[in-house]
């Protein structure tokens, strides 16, 4: 059996992963990105592989996707509610588990845009949080009917804090000792036995809490009644994340990734389940009397304990879908590095960053496997190999199958064999799909622009491109490729290119919409096949290269390639169909589209294919590798899929480079009227702010409904631009004059959040491209919009969860 040295890998990652340690991530009483409400059973993670990091539930059977649908840095959980910070950390929201098994309603409790807060923890009744920018507690009371929770003196700063039973800590930042505050007498007994100690970590229980020391000694203090203090290791700190709950404590064992746990009385057989024993994990969390943990396995949760056995099988995954195991973060990660196969889990939003407090050794990238709700976790079986045997087998297969392959890539290039390879499988990418196509595009070819008819005819990919299409994170797994059509399946997909099946056209060729034999519906762009495009054919390296760039994209928000067809002239790409056509269709189409469907009447939905969009710039900007600039970003190249999700097409004028930031000097200008940066057409210098004053422009058109360029309803009006139109009317603050009417007047919170969407359009569209936001920018702005618009949705008022804030 022949054995590829791609699939030894793969194996040989999984097989380190079981015994690599785990990372660092604080428990109960901590922000987390998995939290419990105890008193209803509810186990609560944020999702990864996602462009939003949305929170999922799970509670008797249920599973509940938590509106509003925004991204999350951290949640924790108390008695019966527990509570999520937005990414940003400029709100925090809450969430009653006692409501309905079906949903849970948000509370908002608090909201700032200039003061962000970081380090969320919930005790058993409180919600408490630190100032990012300064140290300082903010808290709030969750119990019904009651009053604020108290917080600690004026000027106290804090490194971090955690909450327990009716009570809270916090390490000071001026001489790292241990203060606590609350309604609950254990607070002020657990500070006085801390006494001077000086602590870098500190996680807190029902009534007792554990840390770390500055010079590395566990050390745990409060209520012993069932030895929970009494962890069974030496003096040395053993152990990298902590749960506690009303009498246990579970640690993860730095050197493996196993769950231990002490005190418990006579339960404490039930904290150390069977189900559990050889299962690595990345962190956990406690209820009183029973604990959850993200495991190194699949990123799935389990949870298991005395007060989890009824409410489901102990040791038993959850149906969650996988669980991140730390926030998305825009910023650089510090010293300790990225955590392994970030791009991945936060899908292009951000990084993981690796954690610093217990100086792990570095953990091997995770597999991304789906969980198995349906089984139980397997203990490994005693008969196994050890694991250093197992590693050792696989690098020396590894190893004979990585000589066989690079020996094999040396010949095929030395001898050009590769070269004559008829059958040829790309991976797949998120190409144009658009109605509308410009005559021209432009690539990068060492280090020189390189102008090409579109409609170039495709050639099959030499070694030396495969290996550079498949290079970098942006590439897409081996098992998904766009694959190699006959003519003749094309043809028939389109009833022979019939002009019903006809969707689009322009220079480059025609558009067809079609249906594969297995069903899929595609759209395929056919190339003309003229002597006009023949004396193109020389420069087919260009197209080669777009190739290249579109199979390094993955992303929900860009429009997907299926495959291509190569016979003869003849030159089709295959796309991945939209069945909801454009934007540009639905705000300005003759057929009125927008007003036979309600679908785009309403505020939140455009704001919500705003976003889409731009995350899917953002992603071409930040985390494509080369970054990519699209330099044609218009409503018409924005399309809309079945579930009225926007992604972004038409990448036949973009241009790959080793930084998005970077200026490129470009022979003339690409672009469409009314859409193109006044920077870039008279300079002819681009930059990823090309982009942006496009997206600005495309805002504009889903505030006001009025195209690019128009003329005013009467008689004798010239052509205007969008942006002379709105930008004026934004600026003096009657943004009310030019809004849509077709979609009615702003409710509440929908008017702050039409109002941020247009003073964010006002700066995409600044004449100078420095003094416009980043993708990253617009990025968190909209989300922040979108949010705004859930809440006015939301019947918060009517829920009985009462949090009371300042």
């Amino acid at each position: 059996m022949r054995i590829s040295p791609s699939s030894v890998t793969i194996a040989f990652i999984f097989v380190a992963l079981l015994s690599s340690p785990a990372l660092p991530v604080n428990a109960l009483g901590s922000s987390s990105t998995i939290a419990v409400s105890y008193a209803t059973g509810t186990v609560c993670g944020i999702l990864a592989g996602h462009p939003l990091q949305e929170i999922q539930c799970y509670r008797q059977g249920h599973i509940i996707n938590l509106q509003p649908q925004v991204s999350y840095e951290a949640i924790s959980g108390g008695q019966s509610f527990f509570c999520g910070l937005r990414s940003g950390g400029f709100s925090l929201l809450c969430w009653d588990t006692t409501f309905s098994n079906a949903s849970f309603r948000p509370k908002r409790i608090y909201y700032s845009d200039r003061v962000g807060l970081t380090d969320l923890t919930v005790g058993n009744a409180q919600v408490c949080a630190l100032e990012a920018s300064s140290g300082g507690v903010k808290c709030w009371r969750g119990e019904r009917g009651g009053s604020m929770f108290p917080t600690p003196e004026v000027g106290s700063e804090f490194q971090k804090i955690t909450s327990g039973g009716g009570f809270t800590c916090g390490i000071l930042k001026n001489n790292s000792r241990v203060l606590c505050w609350g309604v609950s007498a254990v607070g002020a007994e657990i500070q006085r036995q801390f006494g001077d100690l000086s602590m870098s970590s500190l996680v807190a229980g029902n009534s007792h809490a554990c840390g770390l020391t500055d010079t590395g000694i566990l050390v745990c203090k409060g209520n012993n009644d069932t030895g929970q203090l009494g962890f069974p290791s030496g003096s040395a700190f053993e152990f990298s994340g902590l749960a506690l709950g009303a009498n246990h404590t579970c640690a993860i064992q730095r050197r493996n990734g196993v769950v231990e746990c002490w005190g418990g009385g006579t339960k404490l057989s039930e904290f150390g389940s069977q189900h559990i024993k050889n299962v690595s994990f990345e962190s956990i969390v406690a209820g009183l009397d029973f604990t959850c943990g993200l495991t190194s396995r699949n990123l799935s949760v389990i949870c298991w304990g005395p007060g989890w056995t009824g409410k489901r099988t102990s040791g038993s995954i959850f149906p969650l879908e996988m669980i991140i195991p730390g926030p998305c973060v825009e910023a650089s990660c510090s010293v300790c590095g990225m955590y392994p196969n970030s791009e991945v889990l936060c899908d292009g939003s951000g990084n993981i960053c690796k954690s610093c407090e217990f100086d792990l050794p570095i953990p091997l990238p995770l597999p991304i496997l789906p969980p198995q709700p349906s089984e139980d976790l397997q203990p490994n079986s005693p008969a196994s190999p050890a694991p250093n045997r197992l590693l050792l087998a696989f690098l020396i297969v590894g190893s004979i199958g990585l000589f066989a392959g690079i020996c094999s890539i040396v010949y095929c290039l030395w001898t050009g064999v590769c070269a004559f390879f008829h059958k040829q499988i790309y991976d797949s990418a998120q190409p144009n799909v658009s109605r509308a196509n410009a005559d021209s595009f432009s690539v990068i070819d060492n280090g020189s622009n390189v102008q090409v008819s579109k409609s170039s005819s495709i050639k099959r990919q030499s070694s030396l491109a495969l290996r550079r299409q498949r290079s970098g994170p942006s590439s897409r797994a081996v098992g998904d490729r766009a694959e190699n059509f006959s003519l003749s399946e094309l043809a028939a997909a389109t009833n022979m290119f019939s002009l019903e099946n006809k969707i689009g056209g322009g220079s480059f060729g025609t558009v067809y919409k079609g249906k594969l034999p297995d069903g899929r519906e595609v759209a395929i762009k056919r190339g003309e096949t003229g002597s006009r495009i023949k004396k193109f054919q020389e420069k087919e390296i260009a197209f080669e290269s777009e190739l290249a760039l579109l199979s390094r994209l993955h992303h929900k928000h860009l429009v997907g390639l299926v495959g291509f067809c190569e016979e003869n002239d003849e030159r089709l790409l295959v796309y991945e169909y939209m069945s909801n056509g454009s934007l540009h269709d639905h705000l300005h189409s003759k057929n009125n589209i927008l007003e036979s469907s309600n679908i785009l009447n309403s505020w939140k939905m455009r704001i919500k294919i705003a976003l889409d969009a731009a995350r899917g710039i953002e992603y071409l900007h930040d985390y494509a590798v080369p970054p990519i600039i699209h330099r044609d970003i218009k409503s018409s190249n924005i399309l809309l899929d079945a579930n009225w999700t926007a992604k972004v097409s038409d990448f036949g004028l973009s241009l790959m480079g080793p930084d998005s930031n970077q200026e490129y000097m470009s022979t003339r200008a690409a672009g469409t009227v009314g859409y193109i940066d006044p920077e870039y057409y008279v300079l002819n210098v681009l930059t990823a702010k090309s982009d942006v004053y496009g997206l600005g422009v495309v805002l504009l058109e889903l505030l006001t409904g009025k195209r690019a360029v128009f003329k005013e309803e009467v008689e004798g009006a010239l052509p205007i631009g969008i942006v002379d139109y709105a930008v004026p009317q934004i600026t003096v603050g009657e943004l009310w004059r030019v809004l849509d009417m077709r979609v009615g007047p702003p409710e509440a919170n929908e008017a702050e959040a039409v109002e941020l969407m247009a003073n964010m359009a006002m700066h995409c569209v600044k004449l100078e491209g420095k003094e416009r936001p980043t993708m990253t920018d617009i990025v968190a702005n909209l989300e922040r919009a979108l949010a705004l618009c859930e809440e006015s949705r939301a019947s918060i008022s009517s829920t009985s969860f009462s949090i009371i804030s300042e």
